[in-house]
């Protein structure tokens, strides 16, 4: 072979390593994402003192995904130290569906976010098990976002078994989907659950959250909040 070829082949070899290591080095740390992860979680239960926002809550039977089964709007006040309560605004629909559905949902609402509990709901490391998935990356409302697998370190119906999608640059929830680590009630099988978050006044608050089910004796259910209208009080 011509010395020039051979001079040439090395250059390349020697250019793609230094990809390959750049590549490499542009990979986070695990251990960094993860107690970054932790601190906004933490930065945000120190400095939201308090909010409202409205939430509309809507209840999909079967495979019409277009015309609600049962729909309530209220309004949510939120108080560090207090918890959440809930104003109705309007119903509408079934009415065994809002008082045996959507009632108990906003009650479980309230008991995940008493004081001496709240903390057992947030994405931490020490609610989960968490790993990076190394390269994998998705653009999520404008934000490239990477991705950590989560696993709950105890089994509840608000406990997300799945990926948790973080902004690759602040660390901040963007998006969770994947699994209940224990079904609401008996009859509501597996469930599949999805919640979106924005960064309103510096911290990353809940737009939209969706939750399907389906067992053999009620079907396919699927119920969606959409959360806007946010007012929110940060300490000083």
């Amino acid at each position: 072979m011509h010395f020039g070829a051979l001079r040439i082949r090395a250059a390349s070899s020697i250019l793609a390593l230094a990809s390959c290591a750049s590549l490499s080095s542009q990979q986070p740390d695990p251990a960094s994402v993860i107690q970054h992860v932790d601190a906004n979680n933490r930065a945000r239960y120190d400095h939201v003192l308090g909010f409202t926002d409205i939430e509309h809550y809507a209840v999909f039977r079967g495979n019409d995904q277009t015309h609600p089964a049962a729909e309530m709007t209220v309004k949510t006040t939120y108080k560090k130290g207090v918890g959440k309560t809930y104003t109705v605004l309007s119903q509408s629909g079934s009415g065994l569906i809002q008082r045996l559905g959507l009632r108990p949902l906003l009650e479980n609402e309230k008991a995940i976010n008493d004081p001496a509990t709240v903390q057992k709901s947030w994405f931490v490391s020490v609610n989960y098990q968490m790993q990076l998935k190394p390269g994998l990356t998705r653009v999520i409302d404008g934000r490239t976002c990477i991705a950590l697998s989560i696993v709950p370190r105890h089994k509840a119906s608000n406990m997300i078994d799945g990926t948790l999608w973080i902004d690759a640059e602040n660390y901040e929830n963007v998006e969770v989907e994947g699994v209940a680590s224990r079904s609401p009630s008996i009859f509501a099988g597996t469930t599949r659950m999805m919640r979106s978050y924005a960064n309103i006044s510096g911290y990353a608050m809940a737009t939209r959250a969706r939750a399907e089910s389906n067992s053999l004796l009620f079907g396919r259910t699927v119920v969606t909040i959409d959360y806007t209208a946010y007012q929110i009080q940060l300490a000083q």
